[in-house]
């Protein structure tokens, strides 16, 4: 926690979260009257498709096998973007921060903070560009030489700075929970986004992430209308035990223990609805073909 935050003050402040938590989880729509109908937007990530084809072959082909839109994740062409966009009618829904592992906002030296907000800035455009919603972010690292107090308050300093154009383009910056040693609870990340007291900031919430040390529907019902996005990846505790920690992601959708039932049930209970969009291994035609059935499957898309 930042220096300004003593203990009386953090207990307070998790006491006020549990109890907003709490109220939005009453305010939810009830389920036992009739089915939820839902309505998940299926996408992926732009570097999952392989294979020598150009942009505009990408999402033509994503287009085919059921997917609605993309994520784009890399720096390509904005004409090339643009051109796939409109001649396969696949929505770009946002963008992946480009560098914010390599400059990340938590980044002891000044310079490195401001290339990594240049960087957001320019996703941040892109997105608008392309017609999206979001930016992706991992806010920032925390490891030896820099501090979870340090990372804390560096990254919302530096967040600050571009909301004015967030708020300008319209495009929300939307924080992913990821193995950086960061924001390693609910209730923390749900303080740390509601800190900005600002509409253009929410969770890119991954499913998969969490089931290392958590369950996922645990965090979507403290996350609640904090949820912008899914990331949507599985993870096996087999795998990791056998293999090490990184090993558990290799596990296919549905075959590992995310308890996908139980996720569906916590979403409807926040009144999620929108984009889930897979980040797993990718591949060509054949592979992604079979990530778009597994989609339909834990999301349960389409009836069994």
């Amino acid at each position: 926690m930042p220096d300004s935050l003593d203990r009386r003050d953090f207990l307070k402040t998790s006491c006020a979260i549990a109890s907003a938590t709490a109220l939005t989880t009453q305010a939810a729509p009830s389920t036992a009257a009739e089915p939820i109908e839902r309505k998940f937007k299926k996408a992926v990530k732009l570097s999952m498709v392989q294979g020598n084809m150009s942009v505009v072959e990408k999402f033509k082909m994503l287009k085919e096998l059921g997917f609605d839109g993309i994520d784009v994740d890399q720096r390509v062409s904005h004409d090339d973007v643009r051109r796939a966009r409109e001649e396969s009618g696949l929505i770009v829904h946002g963008v992946v921060d480009y560098d914010h592992w390599k400059l990340p906002l938590s980044h002891p030296d000044t310079k490195v903070r401001a290339a990594g907000l240049e960087t957001l800035k320019a996703s941040l455009r892109d997105s608008k560009e392309y017609g999206g919603t979001t930016v992706l972010l991992v806010v920032g690292i925390v490891n030896k030489d820099i501090t979870y107090a340090d990372a804390y308050k560096r990254t919302q300093e530096e967040i600050r700075k571009v909301l004015p154009l967030a708020e300008e383009l319209g495009i929300k910056i939307a924080f992913e929970n990821v193995w950086n040693m960061f924001l390693l609870s609910p209730l923390e990340f749900a303080r740390y986004i509601d800190d900005f007291k600002s509409p253009w900031v929410g969770a890119y919430f991954d499913i998969g992430n969490v089931v290392n040390y958590g369950w996922p529907e645990q965090w979507i019902r403290i996350l609640g209308k904090r949820i912008l996005k899914l990331d949507v990846k599985e993870y096996s505790r087999k795998l990791r035990d056998e293999k090490g920690p990184g090993a558990g992601f290799a596990a296919e959708l549905g075959e590992g223990d995310v308890e996908w039932p139980a996720v569906l049930a916590a979403l409807d209970e926040v009144g999620y609805r929108g984009w889930g969009t897979a980040e797993v291994r990718g591949g060509d035609r054949e592979r992604l073909d079979e990530i778009s059935r597994r989609m339909d499957n834990v999301l349960a898309l389409k009836a069994p």
